[in-house]
């Protein structure tokens, strides 16, 4: 497995995602922010790690969510200003 700084990993044993920052033979540094969000910087042996790859689809999705919550403001045809729901 070719690995460069950067590059988002897991544990072959599963776990939170973990960035790359350094590489040395077979020992690789990497940093992930644990559940209660703090950040942890470990160096790990390569032969535990998998590459994998963030799936953008993901991110996308919770944006959405996002937006179909929002409100926005909207002018009625006396100049006054109302709310409404977005529509999805």
């Amino acid at each position: 497995m070719e690995l460069k700084p950067g590059d988002v990993v897991m544990l072959k044993s599963g776990g939170h995602p973990i960035t790359v920052v350094e590489i040395d033979e077979d020992k690789v540094e990497c940093l992930w922010m644990g559940t209660d969000g703090d950040l942890f910087r470990e160096t790990l042996p390569l032969v535990a790690l998998e590459s994998t790859e963030l799936d953008p689809e993901d991110n996308e999705e919770e944006d959405d969510e996002d937006e179909d919550d929002a409100e926005e403001e909207d002018e009625d045809d006396d100049g006054d200003r109302k709310k409404k729901r977005k529509a999805a």
